[in-house]
């Protein structure tokens, strides 16, 4: 073990086991701590502040996740890491995804793409799965909805598809705000064009995270706004297939 692994540290909020949802397989799941981004109807407003995490080393994290490697295997899964947003800890990131791969674990990426720049080649070459989080296709949408640009997220997409990095899509449906077909439409164009994006997860808003926001003491934007109906997700999940896209 080289001193980098010794050295290098994270923030992180917590940990958990899931199966389906965060990748494929049954998976450890790794919350780091910090976001870059304000999305009106984030789930976890307590990941926002890389302050609010625990420190952690990559031995530490790497000490937890080889209790599961066995299972994990067998499962057909591996590791995710997301947050808040992993990439505003590109050095930890890479780190953990290089200790993972050494044990022969899949790896999978959660982010916006909006620190997409932050990645390195070697992090990418070291990521199975990139599950990418589009906000939305329209510029001023996606501003007023994340507070962040676009942009960055699509020059991202484009960079794994050279890179032959597989992708599956994540698109939150929120009414009056990510519903405007031909904002979806646009997007469906965009994503048909890459080679490799295997899947888009049609995601209906909730409001799950609302009691976090109140034990926070800072109001929930989307409180009054409605989840989608079927007749909607069934509406968007067809606009994508429409395009040749794997949609659920």
């Amino acid at each position: 073990m080289n001193t980098t692994e010794k050295t290098v540290r994270g923030r992180i909020h917590s940990w958990d086991l899931s199966t389906g949802v965060d990748g494929p397989g049954t998976r450890f799941v790794l919350f780091l701590s910090g976001c870059p981004l304000r999305c009106r109807y984030c789930a976890n407003p307590d990941t926002w502040h890389m302050r609010d995490g625990r420190p952690a080393t990559v031995d530490e994290v790497m000490a937890e996740i080889e209790k599961y490697r066995a299972f994990l295997t067998t499962a057909g899964g591996g590791v995710t890491l997301t947050g808040g947003e992993a990439l505003l800890q590109p050095a930890f990131t890479a780190e953990v995804f290089r200790r993972c791969k050494e044990l022969g674990l899949h790896t999978a990426l959660d982010t916006s793409g909006f620190l997409g720049a932050r990645a390195t080649d070697e992090l990418l070459a070291d990521t199975d799965l990139v599950l990418l989080d589009i906000k939305s296709f329209d510029v001023r949408t996606y501003r007023k909805l994340t507070g962040g640009d676009l942009a960055p997220t699509l020059t991202f997409a484009t960079r794994l598809d050279q890179l032959g990095v597989p992708v599956w899509i994540r698109y939150v449906l929120v009414p009056g705000w990510t519903d405007n077909p031909a904002a979806v439409d646009g997007l469906g164009a965009f994503l048909a064009g890459l080679g490799n994006v295997d899947r888009v997860d049609v995601l209906p808003f909730h409001k799950l995270g609302a009691a976090k926001y109140d034990a926070l003491g800072i109001p929930f934007p989307l409180r009054d706004t409605p989840v989608p109906d079927t007749a909607l997700v069934d509406r968007v999940r067809g606009q994508f297939r429409g395009r040749g896209l794997a949609a659920h």
